[in-house]
């Protein structure tokens, strides 16, 4: 039974009604850019991260470019995070101008280690940004506490609804941080009908910089305060967005169910490490992430099974060639590297059936004789 990684059609046939009804109406209107779409999803990711302002941009990878202009990021400036995350969370760093400078991770939960945050504070320190790995919010209060005042950015690209329990309170994803990021990436818990990201922040200041920054630098057409980008949500991705959002907490919901199923079921091989989730947290599990002895072997006799699988991340950022001249060596972040050599991600999407969950686990068992 062939079983993908993914499978987005198996959900758009759940909502397809309400999100054509959706996007009908914006075709209706012709108003494509910003407006009341926009700003109806502004409210309510605001509502759901528990945050003041929400501001809708391009994509998730904007969100982060965004985030560091508005905190003044610019060149020799420095920002600590992590190697083990998607590129765009190094890639913005770098084009604003300024330095990554990479620290290693849990090997646990492979989020950014707060004591090593503190250890690499420097002078030219600007900012930190902690990523939300795979759905499970990093310790962004410890973070928060080590970065000794700076201003931290929660790339929560891959965790929105996620939560975690601060002082016996639960904190949402991009609640806490300075200024929080997120993806719409189709891929994603909550995902597009193509690219879209949001930033939310608890600062008025920041959020009206923000704002400008997204529409070239101005608060008024055609004057400029400062040079900004085009970076504005689409309405008709908005649209998509609002009619799926109501359904967030149940897909993830679902997911977790998934990713219990699979605990218990791969319980007995030892070959494998299976997720950890830090007590504190509810994860939305954006992946189900092993660690998993001959890992590409493993991937291999999957793929002739017809199950989908991949690996998130099989280099980490210290060491991809682009970002050699930050003059990282091998053995500097060595759990990074050590899940890269590991790590295999399985379908966890809400809509599996119990079947294709059987068939998944009974191929993992038996590449290991189990």
């Amino acid at each position: 039974m062939p079983v993908p990684l993914l499978d987005l059609k198996a959900q758009h046939a759940t909502i397809r009604d309400s999100v054509v009804a959706a996007m009908l109406k914006v075709v209706d209107d012709q108003a494509f850019i910003l407006g009341e779409p926009v700003e109806r999803l502004e409210r309510a990711v605001g509502a759901l991260s528990h945050t003041a302002h929400a501001i809708g941009c391009a994509n998730g990878t904007d969100a982060l470019l965004l985030a560091l202009r508005a905190l003044d990021v610019g060149r020799d400036d420095e920002v600590i995070t992590t190697p083990f995350t998607f590129f765009a969370t190094a890639g913005t760093i770098h084009n604003v101008g300024a330095r990554a400078v990479f620290v290693d991770i849990d090997p646990a939960t492979f989020n950014i280690r707060p004591d090593a945050v503190g250890v690499a504070i420097t002078p030219r320190t600007k900012a930190v940004t902690a990523v939300d790995l795979f759905g499970q919010m990093a310790p962004i209060e410890q973070v928060m506490t080590a970065a000794r005042g700076l201003p931290v950015i929660e790339d929560a690209a891959q965790s929105i609804g996620a939560r975690r329990q601060v002082g016996g309170t639960w904190r949402m994803a991009g609640e806490l941080a300075t200024i929080g990021t997120f993806s719409f990436f189709p891929s994603k818990n909550l995902g597009g009908y193509g690219d879209g990201g949001m930033i939310v922040t608890q600062d008025d200041a920041l959020a009206t910089r923000l704002k400008r920054l997204r529409v070239h630098g101005g608060a008024k057409q055609y004057f400029h305060d400062e040079v900004g980008y085009n970076s504005r949500l689409d309405a008709l991705q908005a649209a998509v967005l609002d009619a799926k959002l109501p359904h967030l907490a149940q897909w993830s919901a679902a997911r977790r169910r998934n990713a219990a199923w699979y605990d218990q079921a791969l319980a007995g091989v030892p070959e494998i490490v299976r997720p950890a989730i830090d007590p504190a947290n509810e994860s939305i599990y954006n992946q189900y992430t092993l660690r998993a002895d001959r890992r590409d072997a493993l991937q291999a006799h999957l793929k002739a099974k017809g199950i989908g699988t991949s690996i998130y991340y099989p280099l980490p950022l210290h060491l991809q060639p682009c970002f050699a001249y930050l003059g990282y060596r091998a053995g500097q972040c060595p759990e990074a590297e050590r899940a890269a050599q590991e790590v295999l991600s399985l379908p966890v999407y809400p809509e599996l059936t119990e079947a294709q969950l059987a068939e998944v686990a009974s191929a993992v068992r038996g590449f290991y004789g189990r």
